[in-house]
């Protein structure tokens, strides 16, 4: 019999926080299956099929896409995974997202990167973008191999006009306002776990050396294939 241990995982974080970096690190290190919100919004949004045409008039009136349709879209795409341990990046986004996906799967822990707002302002002013994909390269700590384009495609970046202070300011609020139920029940729950820093380089050793410790303790899902 082949055991096999199953881990799931949520990564949380503002915009500019790392979360990219982070989670891609995450995934090569612990071969996870890293499912992100975004590119899957992107990638229905792109294919123009139902749910990607709802998504792109809530986003064009400036709405958030309704819970019933974010769940529904993202507990298919992890059903897709079948019998793999998955880090979930920008879902669940509200308590009634994180309480559906409990009702589905048992998520084994919520890393929480913890970075101060004054320092994400500084980082995003840096930060380009490739759009059709979604990579985020920034000049100070994880610039493209060329200036100006993409590593994989070698197409433009390009620097949102979100990417200003004032709006910043305001995406980080509202950030804080709109998760802050949510880390505060994963905390209830006693999953959460909080990294604070400034520099991703040095928070990421704290994140790998938890996940270690995590895997290494089995306190988690396992099942048995013949």
């Amino acid at each position: 019999m082949v055991v096999r241990v199953l881990f799931r995982a949520v990564i949380m974080g503002p915009p500019g926080s790392g979360k990219g970096t982070i989670s891609d690190r995450i995934r090569k290190s612990f071969e996870l299956k890293h499912l992100s919100s975004g590119d899957i919004l992107r990638a229905n949004i792109k294919a123009k099929t139902e749910i990607g045409l709802l998504m792109k008039s809530c986003i064009d009136q400036g709405q958030l896409v309704p819970d019933d349709i974010m769940t529904r879209l993202i507990l298919a795409e992890l059903r897709n995974l079948g019998q793999n341990s998955w880090l979930l990046d920008g879902f669940p986004r509200t308590v009634r997202q994180a309480e559906a996906l409990d009702d589905v799967y048992n998520i084994d822990t919520v890393v929480n990167l913890n970075v101060p707002f004054e320092t994400i302002k500084e980082r995003l002013t840096s930060r380009w973008v490739h759009l059709s994909s979604g990579r985020v390269y920034n000049t100070t700590f994880n610039p493209p191999k060329i200036p100006g384009l993409d590593d994989i495609t070698g197409e433009p970046l390009i620097q949102r006009n979100d990417d200003t202070p004032e709006t910043v300011t305001k995406r980080l609020k509202a950030y804080e306002m709109q998760t802050q139920p949510v880390l505060e029940y994963y905390r209830s729950k006693g999953v959460l776990e909080v990294f604070s820093g400034t520099e991703t380089n040095k928070i990421w050793p704290h994140v790998h050396t938890f996940l270690s410790g995590k895997l290494a303790s089995g306190n988690h899902q396992v099942t048995g294939t013949v």
